[in-house]
């Protein structure tokens, strides 16, 4: 394997969110994780290409990872909560659409929260 380097770690990242809807982006986020396991980044990409391969328990458990270091990203509460949405699990979804839509009230984040609904 060749050596790596904070180029090649950059290049890496950057095909990942190209290939984001191909199973290679994990592979090369992996070593990009690897060279710099706190890049939250990296891993909440990881976790966006682990729920576009329909792996979702990966998925949550990026997006958890994430959340622990972030906890006020509502991008990756949004993230979780599809992913919680996708495996059949409403209500852990409803509470991170509605922290989703609590931190950053986008249209698209408050639909999802349906705050006129009960839980």
């Amino acid at each position: 394997m060749p050596e790596r380097n904070p180029e090649t770690d950059v290049i890496d990242f950057r095909a990942a969110e190209q290939l984001l809807d191909a199973r290679g982006a994990v592979k090369l986020l992996d070593s990009v994780i690897a060279a710099h396991p706190e890049n939250t980044a990296a891993r909440l990409l990881r976790a966006r290409a682990f729920f576009a391969a329909a792996q979702l328990r990966p998925a949550e458990l990026e997006f958890e990872l994430v959340l622990e270091r972030e906890p006020d990203n509502a991008f990756a509460h949004f993230a979780l909560a599809r992913t919680f949405e996708r495996s059949g699990n409403p209500v852990r979804a409803t509470r991170h659409f509605r922290l989703a839509a609590a931190l950053d009230p986008k249209p698209e984040y408050l639909r999802a929260a349906k705050f006129d609904e009960r839980p």
